[in-house]
This record gives C-alpha cells, sequence and structure tokens, in this order.
C-alpha cells in the first residue's frame, strides 16, 4: 500500500486513542508503521494493513512519525531516552506528538528534535476514542508554519477541525485549558444535576430538559446519560483529569492567572479518586456529590 502523498508514516503507541487514530490514516489510502511497547495491542491496525516493527528505532526509516502516549514522562522516554526515536541512526523528517503533556516536556522533546535537524510539531487532540472514531474530533497544532502546512493533510484525516496556535507550544497550553473546562462542566452539571434530583426531579428528566435548552451540547448529551446510567467506564478517567488539572494549574502559577474554579475542581476529583473512582471515568464525580448531598454511602451499588 502507498501513502497518499508517497510518504512513509509511523506511528507510535496503539492505546485506545492512537489506534482510532492511526487507522483514519491506513483508511486515508497512507502507509504506516507501527509500534507499541506491548506489541499485542497493534493486531488491529495490522488488520487494517498497517506493519508492525519490533522497536522504536525500526521507525526510522519513514518519513513522518506520530506520536501519541499518556504522559510527559512517556513521550520523553519513547523519543530521547534509550531506544528512543532520536537515537536510531537514521531520523525521520518529522515528529508529530498527539499526547497530552506539559509545554515544558514537549519544548524538551522539540529541542531535541531540532538539534538532530528534525522538525517536530506538537499536535494534541481533543475527544475520546468514541467520538474520534465518529469524525468529532479536534485537533490544535503548534510548530513551525511549513511543517504545520506539511502535516496538516494528515491531521485532516483524523479530525475535522485542525487549527494552528502558533510557532512553539502554545497547543499544550490550548489542551490543557480545554481539559480544565470538561472538568468544570462537569462539576456544574453534577452539582444541578443532585439538586434537582434531591428535590423529586427524576435524573432523566432533567438531563433531557438540559439537552433541550440552550445549554445543550454534544459533551452534556453524553455525561448527563453516564450520570442518569451511572456507568463510568472510562473514556477518560480521573486520574488522567488529575494530571492534566495538575499540569494547568502549574501554568497557571507560572503565568501568574488565578484559577478559583479550577482549583476546587481539582480537589473534587482528588476527592473522587479517594472514594476509590481514580480509574472510572471522571462523570463518577457524580457519586461524590450524590454522597455529600446524602443521597448515597459506600455500599450503595
Amino acid at each position: 500500500m502507498s501513502g497518499t502523498r508517497g510518504e512513509r508514516l509511523g506511528w507510535l503507541g496503539t492505546g485506545r486513542m492512537g489506534t482510532v487514530m492511526a487507522g483514519a490514516l491506513l483508511d486515508g489510502g497512507s502507509d504506516v508503521s507501527v509500534w507499541n511497547r506491548t506489541a499485542s495491542k497493534t493486531a488491529p491496525l495490522v488488520e487494517k494493513g498497517a506493519t508492525a516493527v519490533d522497536s522504536i528505532t525500526d521507525l526510522s526509516d519513514v518519513d513522518i512519525v506520530f506520536v501519541m502516549v499518556s504522559a510527559s514522562a512517556d513521550l520523553i522516554a519513547v523519543t530521547t531516552g534509550e531506544g528512543g526515536l532520536l537515537r536510531a541512526k537514521k531520523l525521520p523528517q518529522i515528529i508529530v506528538d498527539c499526547s497530552t503533556v506539559s509545554a515544558e516536556a514537549s519544548a524538551e522533546v522539540r529541542a531535541a528534535a531540532e538539534a538532530a535537524g528534525v522538525a517536530f510539531l506538537a499536535s494534541p487532540i481533543s475527544g475520546n476514542p468514541a467520538m474520534v472514531a465518529d469524525g468529532r474530533g479536534a485537533i490544535v497544532a503548534s510548530g513551525p508554519r511549513e511543517t504545520y502546512d506539511r502535516v496538516a493533510p494528515y491531521l485532516e484525516m483524523i479530525a475535522p477541525t485542525v487549527v494552528h496556535a502558533g510557532p512553539g507550544e502554545q497547543s499544550r497550553l490550548v489542551k490543557i485549558c480545554h481539559n480544565l473546562m470538561l472538568g468544570m462542566i462537569t462539576q456544574a452539571l453534577v452539582e444541578v444535576t443532585t439538586l434537582a434530583e434531591k428535590g423529586g426531579v427524576p435524573k432523566a428528566a432533567f438531563v433531557d430538559f438540559i439537552n433541550g435548552s440552550v445549554l445543550g451540547s454534544t459533551f452534556i448529551k453524553h455525561k448527563g446519560r453516564a450520570l442518569v446510567d451511572r456507568d463510568y467506564t472510562p473514556t477518560f478517567n480521573n486520574k488522567m483529569l488529575r494530571k492534566d488539572f495538575d499540569l494547568g494549574l502549574g501554568a497557571a502559577r507560572q503565568l501568574e492567572v488565578p484559577l478559583p474554579v479550577s482549583s476546587m475542581v481539582h480537589q473534587l476529583i482528588q476527592t473522587a479518586i479517594g472514594h476509590g473512582f481514580a480509574e472510572q471515568d471522571y462523570a463518577a464525580l457524580y457519586e461524590v456529590e450524590a454522597r455529600a448531598a446524602g443521597m448515597r454511602d459506600e455500599t450503595t451499588d
């Protein structure tokens, strides 16, 4: 299979989101080689036509490598660490990192890449895997404009909304601000839902009303359904959201921006983790609110 533009692509990190995103490139006709720490997780992409490689450095023969990992330390490890992408004898032309990591980690990897003659584009994505698969993701990218222009056609295969935010690490801040807002909106939703419910309003009726009002949105629809069903199957768990709030509050301290609401929600996320919801979707903030309102106890199923 040949790439749509004659370029060979690599994909590093095939978790749930990475699999969906790399799959979109394959669906678009691209030639994609894939690597994941747990090799078996590349199987769905291999079935779609991808080539699995045994080590990160085996991706050095491709033109552009996309990265999708969980945290800042992982990005550094797979790029500049022992056996990392930038340790290969032959290097790709561009690294595109789609992870949600700190601006500091991103800048560190950007500097290492540029010192090695490799362009770097920070391109975090918004949306859970199901939403991205349905064509409702959004990508914000930052880095040199010429690098963005070359990579944009591939990003547009993955998400309908692709925005260039600046020449450096601006996209990291945009994504962190986005995730702060996710947490704040969810906390607002669980508070008003709990208030209505304790006053005798069925949760489903309240959520249906909100969804049909000017406050309705795709996000409220999905999180509202999770509250009604008390289904906290993780699309993004509380530990991951706490990580992003840590990053956001750190950026706010550096930029001297007060974030009183975010700071409170950060502690409520921590409370949810303390109640045993670390690995559950952050819609489980409802359980913390309901318990605080005397509507749930630790033994409620």
